[in-house]
C-alpha cells in the first residue's frame, strides 16, 4: 500500500494536506507542537523545547504528560510513522519538498548560486517562485515560536531584497518601484530597501522623488531613533545630487579571479565520526539568513583538525566564494586578517593601516558571498571574534582545546565535544595504518590498547612500528 502524500504549509496559516485533502487542525497546543516539529523536520526536538514552545516559560507541572497526549493525538490525525519517539523527545520525518519552508530555503539557495555565477536572468524567476510560497505571517499567535518567526521573516525580507536588487541590475527599475514603496512601508528601518528605492527612482528618471525619499528617510530615522542614515545611503544621496553617470548602469561584476582554497590536505585514512559530521552538516549547511559557527573542542590529539578538514573538503561546493584557513597557534588575529584580505583579492598596498578599517573591509568582502573560514588550534575567543566574516551565508569552523564558552554565549556558536575513538573505530584505523603483515592482528591490538582511542597517539605508534619493520627488512 502506497504511503500517503503529505504537504505541510507553514509560510502563512499552518495547514496540513494529506492526499490532496486539508486535515482539520484546531487544537492550539497540538498546532504549536506540530509547528515546532516541522521547523526542525528530520531532527530530534527535545520535550523541554516543545514545552517552551507551548507554554513560553509558564509550563504547568503536568507539561510532560500533556505534550505526550498532544503527540498521541497528532499521530492519530496524521497517521502512524510520521512522528517518531527519539530520545530526548520526538522527530518528524518528512521529505524536504513536502514542507514549504524547506522548499523556500532550497530554492533560494539555488537561485543565489545562479546569481553568484552571473546568471541573474535565471536566478530572478526562481526567487520569485520561492517568494510566492509565502501566504502570510507564520505562527502569528504562537508566543513560544516568536524567535523562529523572526528568523523566518528575516529570511523572507532578505530574499526579497536580493531579488529586487537583481531586478534593478537587469534594468527593471520601473516595475519594482511599487513593490519597493510597499516594502519601505512594511519595514521602514531597513536602509537597504530605501537605497534600492532611491536607485530605482533615479534610473526611472524620477530624480526629485529619489532625493525626497532620502529626506523622508533621514527625517524618519532622526525622529524614531535619533540617528542619521548610514554611510551607504548618504553616499548614494551624494551621487544622486552629483548626477554621477555610474548610477545609470548596473555595477560591473568583478572579474573572476582565483577563488581562495587554503584548506590543508586531508588527513588519511579517516574512520568513524559519523555523528560529528552530521552535527556539522546540521549546524552549518542550513540556509538560514544568519551566520553560523561550529566549535570542535576536545583534548590534544583527539582529531579535531582531522574532522574539521574532512568536513570542509567534503563541502567545498557549498562555499563557491572561497575557503579560508589559518593555524591560530601563536598567530595574532591581525596578521591572519591581512592574509585573508590578500586571499580575497585585496592588493597588499591597498590594505588600510587602521585595524578597524581592515576589519570593516574584511566584513565587506565577505558580506555577499558564501565563504568558509576554518580557524585551527584556537587559544581563546579573542582570536576568533576579529575573523568572523560579515555575510549571512558565511560559515566558520573553529577547533580548540578550550570549549570557548564565551563564543557560545555571545555569538550563539554551536559546539561539538570530540571524544576518543570508540574501540571498533580505533581498531579499524589501526588496521589501515599497519596494513598487512605477519603480526598485523597482534600489532593492531597493541596499538589500540596503547592509544586509548586517541587518533594522534595511534598514528604516531603505527608510524614507529612501520619504521622498525622497514629497518629490519633493510638489515
Amino acid at each position: 500500500m502506497e504511503a500517503p502524500a503529505f504537504e505541510f504549509r507553514v509560510l502563512g496559516p499552518l495547514k496540513v494536506v494529506k492526499d490532496g485533502v486539508e486535515l482539520p487542525m484546531s487544537a492550539n497546543r497540538e498546532l504549536v507542537i506540530l509547528a515546532s516539529l516541522l521547523l526542525n523536520a528530520n531532527r530530534v526536538m527535545s520535550v523541554e523545547r516543545l514545552i517552551e514552545a507551548v507554554w513560553a516559560g509558564s509550563a504547568p507541572p503536568s507539561a510532560w504528560r500533556q505534550v505526550a497526549i498532544c503527540v498521541s493525538r497528532l499521530r492519530r490525525t496524521l497517521g502512524a510513522g510520521l512522528i517518531e519517539t527519539s530520545s530526548p523527545g520526538y522527530l518528524l520525518r518528512a521529505a524536504p519538498d513536502s514542507i514549504d519552508w524547506l522548499r523556500f530555503t532550497l530554492m533560494m539557495s539555488r537561485a543565489r548560486a545562479l546569481a553568484d555565477s552571473g546568471q541573474a536572468e535565471a536566478a530572478v524567476p526562481l526567487m520569485r517562485e520561492a517568494l510566492a510560497l509565502w501566504h502570510g505571517r507564520p505562527f502569528e499567535d504562537i508566543r513560544g515560536l516568536r524567535y523562529d518567526v523572526a528568523r523566518m521573516e528575516e529570511s523572507r525580507l532578505e530574499a526579497l531584497e536580493t531579488c529586487l536588487e537583481l531586478e534593478i541590475e537587469l534594468g527593471r527599475h520601473h516595475q519594482v518601484i511599487p513593490e519597493l514603496l510597499a516594502l519601505v512601508a512594511e519595514s521602514p528601518f531597513r536602509e537597504r530597501v530605501r537605497a534600492q528605492l532611491m536607485l530605482a527612482q533615479y534610473r526611472a528618471g524620477r530624480r526629485a522623488e529619489a532625493l525626497r525619499t532620502y529626506q523622508e528617510t533621514r527625517r524618519y530615522l532622526l525622529e524614531q531613533i535619533g540617528l542619521e542614515p548610514g554611510p551607504a545611503l548618504r553616499q548614494l544621496h551624494e551621487q544622486i545630487l552629483r548626477d554621477e553617470s555610474a548610477l545609470m548602469r548596473p555595477p560591473a561584476h568583478r572579474p573572476a579571479g582565483v577563488v581562495p582554497c587554503q584548506l590543508p590536505p586531508r588527513v588519511l585514512p579517516f574512520v568513524g565520526r559519523t555523528g560529528e559530521l552530521a552535527a556539522l552538516d546540521a549546524a552549518l549547511l542550513r540556509d538560514d539568513a544568519a551566520p553560523a559557527t561550529m566549535i570542535i573542542s576536545g583534548p590534544a590529539g583527539v582529531g579535531k583538525t582531522t574532522l574539521a578538514l574532512r568536513w570542509a573538503h567534503a563541502q567545498i561546493d557549498a562555499f563557491p566564494d572561497g575557503q579560508l584557513y589559518a593555524d591560530m597557534a601563536g598567530a595574532g588575529p591581525g596578521a591572519v586578517l591581512d592574509r585573508f584580505l590578500r586571499a580575497l583579492g585585496v592588493p597588499a598596498q591597498d590594505l588600510p593601516a587602521d585595524p578597524a578599517e581592515r576589519l570593516a573591509l574584511y566584513r565587506s568582502r565577505t558580506a555577499r558571498g558564501r565563504v568558509l573560514v576554518v580557524l585551527d588550534d584556537v587559544r581563546d575567543s579573542d582570536q576568533v571574534l576579529p575573523l568572523l566574516p560579515g555575510g549571512v551565508r558565511c560559515r566558520v569552523v573553529v577547533t580548540a582545546a578550550d570549549p570557548l564558552d564565551d563564543l557560545v554565549a555571545r555569538q550563539g556558536a554551536h559546539r561539538a565535544f570530540l571524544r576518543p575513538l570508540p574501540e571498533e573505530a580505533a581498531r579499524e584505523l589501526a588496521g589501515l595504518l599497519v596494513g598487512t603483515s605477519p603480526h598485523g592482528a597482534e600489532a593492531v591490538r597493541d596499538l589500540v590498547a596503547a592509544s586509548c582511542g586517541n587518533p594522534l597517539s595511534l598514528r604516531l605508534a603505527a608510524a614507529r612500528l612501520r619504521s622498525r619493520h622497514a629497518a629490519r627488512l633493510h638489515n
